[in-house]
């Protein structure tokens, strides 16, 4: 059985803006091959939650890469997968909340 996904809209809103980027400054063949990456890594956690590794600061928080330069946390609460945010893993580690 798989498990219902909820977005936070932190997620949600940089996830448009980053979309919106890739395909002003690439193309939008670009928007949209990091679209379908993000779908799959989703339907993947759907199906098994716990394939993510789990943070070193917030208990219950877990994460994948969707690239090799973004990373997706989430959060699993009974039959729900909750998606709460997407940072570059590029940037300062101290940034990061998670």
């Amino acid at each position: 059985m798989a498990y219902q996904i909820i977005f936070k809209k932190r997620f949600t809103n940089k996830l448009v803006r980053l979309l919106a980027y890739l395909e002003k400054e690439w193309s939008y063949k670009v928007a949209s091959s990091f679209l379908h990456k993000i779908d799959l890594r989703i339907a993947q956690l759907s199906k098994q939650p716990l394939t993510g590794i789990s943070s070193t600061v917030i208990k219950d928080v877990r994460s994948v890469f969707i690239t090799k330069h973004n990373r997706l946390y989430y959060k699993v609460k009974g039959k729900k997968v909750i998606v709460l945010n997407m940072y570059d893993t590029r940037m300062n580690p101290k940034k990061k909340k998670f």
